[in-house]
């Protein structure tokens, strides 16, 4: 079997995140794709942070539950914590303490940053309630990762 792959339709590996998935723009979720997922995964997970951000790394989503089946995700996926349609998941909390999707903020006075997407195929289904961060959904499957993709993309 191939190796796990992240992709987008929206960005290649190493692009800038075009306008409509940052804050300056309509910042909505890009769309996702992935191949490759490795057999026995029971969930698939995945946390888009910024490692450059002046805090420390900064979470902008946080996306849990998904189904091994699940191929990919659709551009501008709502905000709520439970989705199901058009596709299962749940969603975390990002660095501003909300549920969903938030884009990053282009500055050109701070320089570009590298906005990474990363998927992690996990051998055990985490059963996490609505809402965790990023460092409780990484406690819980810090053990549980048997592929990971990433794909990078600067702002």
């Amino acid at each position: 079997m191939a190796a796990l792959r992240l992709t987008s339709p929206a960005f290649a590996h190493d692009e800038v995140l075009p306008l409509r998935h940052t804050a300056d723009g309509e910042d909505v979720s890009p769309p996702l794709a992935w191949t490759g997922v490795p057999e026995g995964t029971k969930e698939l997970v995945l946390v888009c942070d910024d490692p450059d951000a002046d805090a420390g790394v900064f979470t902008h989503w946080v996306v849990y539950g998904l189904a091994p089946e699940v191929n990919g995700l659709p551009e501008a996926l709502p905000d709520d914590a439970i989705i199901d349609e058009p596709v299962s998941l749940v969603q975390g909390l990002n660095e501003f303490d909300e549920v969903g999707y938030r884009g990053p903020e282009p500055d050109e006075e701070r320089g570009r940053h590298r906005l990474f997407f990363r998927l992690f195929a996990l051998d055990e289904e985490l059963d996490l309630p609505a809402g965790v961060t990023r460092a409780e959904l990484r406690r819980a499957a810090k053990d549980h990762i048997i592929g990971s993709a990433e794909l990078v993309s600067m702002t």
